[in-house]
């Protein structure tokens, strides 16, 4: 059995401070091009945190100031440069190796294009920090399904069996994946609400934190470790953490699969989880308490039809972020 509790974690504006590395983009953007400085804010509002599609996005720039370029090269250059200004505050790492050595096991589900999710992962150090992690695009499935969960715990060691759940969390500043996907997967979450107020009615975050580090810190707080009868159950018995020197899900494993060509896989059986019960009411905007062998895509897959057109912030089509 793994005594280890298992906390989840959104990737983008969670573990990594996206807005500011588009806004130091947009900035470059405007300098390159001898364009107004006073657009930033225009610039930043068209973003939308990076909800908005990029073609979208660079289309309406394009227009607005005559760029003689294709969107597909502005495209490029976006991509190149926003990672270049992206980084994990050492704030971030530091909680995320207290948890670790607090005994919990850590994860990131990210929505979003393999690649590029994966370059964040990489160049922030990031991959050294956790145990696994999962992308929308080469799982086939997005936030809120609580596939994209489930196959993110398998990827930590876990398989998800008994009242897996009772001892997850999840972290995310996004209500309509991080805290939807958790409230349909059974887990309890931590809305980063970064001065915002709630604004979903039909469900709520177990907690609320203004920023990553108060949400570890509230998570650690409920002092819960878990016990072999609390059936949390591995893939292969004895199951050690991999060390945090070497990546924990290599890149070969993360690059997306192709669709099969035999039957599709018998669905699996669904989890059966168990509901935890709040810590703390939700006050506005509060900060308050409340791997082994990764198996085919087909394995992990729990419905037998696959979503192929993902989204996140580096495809043209896509209007959801990680």
């Amino acid at each position: 059995m793994l005594d280890m509790p298992l906390l989840l974690l959104d990737l983008d504006n969670t573990l990594l401070p996206r807005d500011a590395a588009f806004r130091a983009w947009a900035e470059d953007f405007l300098a390159e091009n001898g364009l107004p400085a006073g657009d930033l804010d225009w610039l930043v509002m068209l973003d939308g945190s990076g909800y908005v599609p990029r073609s979208t996005v660079l289309g309406a720039a394009k227009r607005r100031y005559g760029i003689d370029r294709s969107v597909e090269s502005m495209l490029g250059h976006y991509r190149r440069g926003i990672n270049s200004h992206i980084s994990c505050p050492d704030s971030h790492s530091s909680v995320l190796r207290a948890a670790r050595e607090a005994g919990w096991t850590l994860g990131i589900v990210s929505n979003g294009g393999t690649l590029p999710q994966l370059e964040k992962i990489r160049l922030t150090g990031l991959a050294a920090l956790v145990d696994g992690w999962v992308i929308s695009e080469e799982a086939r499935c997005v936030k809120p399904d609580p596939l994209i969960f489930e196959i993110a715990a398998r990827r930590c060691g876990f398989r998800p069996a008994g009242d897996w759940t009772a001892q997850t969390w999840m972290v995310g500043d996004y209500g309509p994946s991080d805290i939807a996907g958790a409230e349909a997967t059974g887990l309890r979450s931590v809305w980063l609400h970064h001065g915002r107020p709630w604004a979903e009615r039909g469900y709520r975050p177990t907690v609320s934190a203004p920023d990553l580090p108060e949400a570890v810190r509230l998570v650690l707080g409920t002092d819960e470790r878990p016990t072999a009868a609390r059936n949390f159950a591995t893939g292969t018995p004895g199951r050690k953490r991999p060390p945090r020197t070497r990546i924990a899900v290599p890149a070969s494993r993360l690059a997306p699969s192709p669709a099969p060509s035999g039957p599709t896989a018998p669905a699996a059986q669904p989890a059966s989880f168990t509901r935890a019960v709040p810590l703390t009411p939700l006050g506005p905007a509060a900060s308050t308490v409340t791997p082994s062998v990764r198996p085919s895509i087909a394995q992990e897959r729990a419905q037998p039809q696959a979503q192929s057109s993902v989204q996140g912030h580096w495809s043209d089509t896509s209007a959801a972020a990680g």
